[in-house]
């Protein structure tokens, strides 16, 4: 990687991506990490770099109202010049489909000790419910859309808005929260 990185900068490859901080649609997406979006999303949506603050993280879940994403979401708006929030899904997302159990037994087999997972149990730590995921992936994208149109810090008339995309084609499925 730092190989084609020095090259990429020496040849100035980096050129057609010169932007400023400041998002030039005024928009904040949360979205899920998977790899399928990379590309296909700003693509489906028509954004070119400096475009939107695009925030991402497992699942597009927005678990806790004062997290990083919501204030990733506070700061977009409040001191980069965006106005909206979109939230996007994606079918066939791994955190439906997680299992917190198994998670845990991987952490043990790749070195975590059980004494570390008992003491954060012990500690009030409920690691299964913080690994869980979802059950349906509209359901998610409703409820983060209703944390965020709810949040006490929200500038009031912030359009926030939900979707689904399809990775396989980019299709976008709106969902009413």
């Amino acid at each position: 990687m730092l190989e084609f990185n020095k090259r990429f900068v020496e040849e100035k490859q980096y050129e057609p991506f010169v932007s400023d901080k400041f998002p030039d649609k005024k928009i904040v997406i949360l979205t899920c990490m998977d790899t399928r979006l990379t590309e296909l999303l700003p693509q489906a949506l028509g954004l070119k770099n400096g475009d939107a603050k695009i925030i991402k993280n497992a699942g597009a879940v927005l678990s806790h109202p004062f997290g990083s994403a919501m204030r990733s979401i506070l700061v977009a708006l409040y001191a980069l010049g965006a106005e909206e929030v979109v939230v996007v899904g994606h079918y066939d997302c791994g955190m439906a489909a997680i299992e917190p159990t198994v998670v845990i037994e991987e952490m043990e087999r790749r070195g975590i000790d059980p004494q570390t997972l008992k003491t954060l149990k012990s500690s009030g730590m409920d690691l299964e419910q913080w690994l869980h995921g979802f059950d349906s992936v509209e359901e998610n994208v409703v409820h983060s859309v209703n944390l965020i149109n709810n949040h006490p810090l929200l500038p009031p008339g912030t359009n926030v808005h939900g979707f689904v995309i399809d990775p396989a084609t980019g299709r976008l499925d709106p969902i009413e929260a």
